[in-house]
């Protein structure tokens, strides 16, 4: 069409070729055709490999829908499917609908700019806890660059939370970027004021601004800003996520861990064309250097010994030694500890709990309780010798006579 409405407008095949980067005899072959529309014949059906796990990738599908073909491809494999990656998408696109999808514009950033940071809320019943589910977050971190991704399933989403998992993060690349960019989350913005100055949450800023980054927030409304972080949330859910159990929070996060370095960021990213961990050690040399020291600002309270030598901090109890002599001891919060003090001087340190309503009690705390003395019970009556009543008169009346002569 383009071919002949430059016909259309006079030019010459000559020009028409230069301008459409064709051949003159490509051109005047398709003004010769006219506007007829090509006509191809019928493709042969051929025989569908992934046709004998019809049975089982129906169920699975049926079960969650949301698995990614990656995923099915690694759970025939060893069934015995030799078939192309290619292959069994094609096949999997005739056995459930086709997703939907919207055209939108990506904005890339340079070597160490920018990562992106958010939560996701995943629904799982840890076989530990089998009465009823739980509700966990989902903390990742990608970098926009590389599409490096590093993330921690946690019990909640506070500060302390949120402050414990930057710096893993940053310690897990060994750096950190210029920036970090946060939707609205209360953990990382408090408010904007009518001029559009954004105000951030002071924990978190300094923090930062300990490792060299700085806050920044995306556009109410907009969290589509941050799709390099948003994006990943449905591949967790559909290639790790889904069919899986667990036993508890702990082995998620294990698991979890496993993951992200054999499968997620070894693969071939969609958009960047290269290998993410590849990819991921060409940016880390442009990420600023970890300070030598680690980050470690305090929160300072105070808290009453209840009657068990237990002291509540952000939710949970935490042991004090036997030997704490004041009812009302200094807390010092740290990211990832607790310490507990007496007139000035450390009694106590305990590594942070996540979640509420846990204990942790340090053997070393409690007084071994001292051992009862043993007592001897007194014989029993029936081990007595039994005797005659006419021998005890006869001692008597020995004594007596003994006495008798005894006397001056």
């Amino acid at each position: 069409m383009l071919i002949h409405e430059l016909k259309r407008q006079g030019l010459g095949v000559s020009a028409i070729a230069r301008q459409t980067g064709l051949d003159r005899k490509t051109v005047r072959r398709y003004l010769a055709r006219g506007l007829e529309a090509p006509r191809y014949s019928p493709r042969e059906e051929s025989e569908r490999i992934a046709e004998r796990f019809r049975t089982y990738l129906l169920e699975r599908l049926e079960t969650y829908p949301g698995l990614s073909a990656r995923r099915l491809h690694r759970e025939i494999r060893p069934m015995g499917y030799d078939g192309a990656y290619s292959t069994l998408t094609e096949y999997l696109r005739l056995v459930r609908p086709p997703v939907l999808k919207v055209f939108e514009r990506r904005f890339e950033t340079a070597p160490g700019a920018q990562a992106q940071v958010d939560f996701a809320e995943f629904s799982v019943t840890f076989a530990s806890e089998p009465e009823a589910p739980r509700k966990v977050w989902l903390f990742s971190m990608v970098l926009g660059h590389s599409r490096w991704l590093w993330g921690r399933f946690c019990p909640n989403q506070t500060l302390e939370t949120v402050l414990r998992c930057h710096i893993a993060a940053f310690e897990a690349m060994g750096g950190s970027c210029a920036e970090i960019l946060y939707d609205r989350m209360k953990t990382a913005v408090l408010g904007e004021d009518p001029a559009g100055i954004v105000t951030y949450n002071p924990s978190l800023v300094a923090l930062l601004d300990h490792y060299g980054s700085a806050p920044r927030a995306c556009q109410p409304y907009r969290a589509k800003t941050k799709g390099k972080v948003e994006r990943p949330f449905r591949y967790i859910r559909q290639d790790f996520f889904l069919g899986q159990s667990f036993r508890d929070l702990d082995e998620l996060n294990a698991r979890f861990d496993d993951w992200l370095r054999t499968i997620a960021n070894a693969r071939c990213h969609a958009t960047t064309g290269r290998i993410v961990a590849e990819h991921f050690a060409d940016e880390r040399p442009h990420l600023r250097a970890l300070p030598a020291h680690p980050y470690d600002a305090v929160l300072t309270v105070e808290r009453r010994v209840s009657h068990e030598g237990m002291v509540s901090v952000g939710g949970n109890l935490y042991s004090v030694p036997d030997t704490a002599r004041r009812r009302i001891l200094e807390i010092q919060h740290h990211p990832t500890e607790v310490r507990i003090f007496e007139e000035g001087v450390m009694i106590a340190r305990h590594p942070v709990l996540d979640g509420r309503n846990q204990r942790r009690v340090d053997p070393a705390h409690r007084k071994a309780v001292p051992a009862t003395r043993q007592i001897r019970p007194p014989p029993d009556r029936a081990d007595v010798a039994r005797r005659p009543l006419a021998f005890y008169e006869a001692v008597g009346r020995r004594l007596a006579t003994t006495g008798a002569g005894d006397r001056p």
